[in-house]
């Protein structure tokens, strides 16, 4: 008889253990946090205007685009959880890229939207470093604003025997998400399409 009742409170402690264990992994996964939700990228059509191609898109994807995008590679931009990429292209030698992360809050978007507004500002200066018979300048083209606001940067770089290329860089943030949008071709800043590309990283601001 005191067998069986050792038995029954062995099983009844048991249960008891399974039940808190069930209860405690259901606490764990409500309490986990939530999948980021990438935030809502440009469309083709929302980019400058080529004068002789559409633009074509590739899928929103998760991480950093490979290679990472002209000025901004090196580990500037976080390439883990909340990071998302899109990539944009036409049929001649003009591109773009645009690059939003979902940080952990808005000082660190804050934090984060000034780290690339410096590497951008620096980018022309560093690629001297890399490449000495090359030339480079850049531009700041001001503030855009929208959401928490933006800015504009043009970074021109030649190499002797070879083509010169034209970047334009818009850096901004909405919230705790922060965005980056460069655009590309052979050119001088003189032929970028300033005008065009604030009003592409206006409508970006906006959709995040």
């Amino acid at each position: 008889m005191r067998i069986r009742s050792v038995c029954r409170r062995t099983a009844l402690t048991a249960a008891a253990v399974a039940l808190a264990a069930t209860a405690a992994g259901t606490t764990a996964a409500v309490a986990a946090p939530a999948a980021t939700t990438p935030p809502r990228f440009l469309a083709p059509g929302e980019l400058p205007p080529h004068a002789s191609s559409p633009w074509y898109a590739s899928k929103v994807t998760p991480g950093l685009p490979d290679p990472e995008p002209f000025c901004l590679d090196g580990g500037v931009v976080p390439g883990g959880d909340g990071t998302y990429h899109r990539s944009y292209w036409t049929e001649y030698d003009t591109g773009a890229e645009q690059v939003s992360v979902v940080t952990a809050g808005e000082d660190s978007a804050r934090r984060l939207a000034a780290k690339l507004r410096e590497k951008v500002a620096h980018c022309a200066g560093d690629w001297l470093h890399d490449k000495p018979g090359g030339t480079a300048s850049w531009k700041d083209y001001g503030t855009v604003t929208a959401a928490d606001g933006g800015r504009v940067y043009g970074i021109h770089t030649s190499i002797p025997d070879s083509e010169p290329g034209v970047h334009l860089f818009g850096v901004g943030r909405s919230g705790r998400t922060v965005t980056v949008v460069r655009w590309g071709e052979m050119g001088n800043l003189d032929q970028a399409p300033v005008p065009a590309f604030k009003a592409t990283l206006r409508q970006a601001l906006n959709k995040l």
